[in-house]
């Protein structure tokens, strides 16, 4: 947020968010903004993080699913441009890219969330699955996929149960998605990627000193943890830094 600018949420006396966002800049730069103007200074729970998202979403268009492809649209055309200074987006654009350029076949990326990397990957002519643990939100990528001309398969399931068979495809993404977890899961996934990955398996991670509560981190990542992890497969591998950590495990070479 611009020092000296009016947030663009608030929470009023009665307890209800009340913001001043419009339907042509809604993006998932709305995630730092409730972090921002009402997690960090202690008006909004943590907890009520995604109801509130939600409801912000839904509010500017009388049709649901209009309202998140105008979401969408926004975000990735965001994430396409780099994003604005300081902005969710502008954090990510440069994991994604990455992502993109490691990308090769077919793919499957575990805890998609909204889905936004696998509708690049889509777009750019990957065959995609999608997974997330929550049903709504692989619900609502399918929903707006079409309306995006990037076709996702999309598939509920646990991150530590890949609800998919073996070998069935190229590279397996776990991009900020192993922070949410107990250090004790790191293992599980990353097998689990191996068992279906025939090619490699790619995790991407943020760094920070602490695990921040507000984005449901639970953990904190090093270069040495991801060494850790790759080592334990006992396949090649490799660790990088770029926006964050990077493991890239040869699926292959086992």
């Amino acid at each position: 947020m611009t020092v000296g600018a009016p947030a663009r949420l608030r929470v009023d006396r009665d307890g209800r968010v009340r913001h001043r966002i419009g339907p042509d800049e809604i993006s998932n730069d709305l995630a730092g903004w409730i972090a921002d103007d009402l997690i960090a200074p202690g008006r909004l729970d943590p907890a009520a993080f995604e109801s509130t998202f939600v409801s912000i979403v839904e509010s500017l268009a009388d049709d649901r699913l209009a309202a998140w492809t105008g979401f969408y649209r926004n975000t990735l055309a965001e994430l396409a441009a780099g994003g604005a200074p300081g902005g969710t987006n502008a954090g990510m654009a440069p994991v994604h890219e990455r992502a993109a350029a490691l990308a090769t076949g077919s793919v499957v990326e575990l805890g998609c969330c909204f889905g936004f990397l696998s509708l690049r990957l889509a777009a750019a002519g990957h065959r995609v699955t999608a997974v997330d643990l929550c049903p709504g939100t692989v619900r609502l990528l399918a929903s707006v996929a079409p309306a995006l001309r990037a076709p996702v398969t999309t598939l509920a399931g646990d991150a530590l149960a890949v609800p998919l068979a073996a070998d069935s495809a190229d590279t397996l993404f776990a991009v900020h998605l192993l922070e949410h977890l107990p250090p004790r899961a790191d293992a599980s996934v990353v097998g689990e990627m191996l068992r279906v990955a025939r090619q490699r398996v790619i995790v991407a991670v943020p760094y920070e000193d602490e695990p921040n509560a507000a984005w449901g981190h639970v953990r904190t990542f090093d270069a040495a943890a991801l060494d850790r992890l790759g080592a334990g497969t006992g396949r090649p591998y490799r660790v990088t830094d770029h926006h964050g950590g990077w493991l890239v495990v040869d699926a292959a070479g086992g």
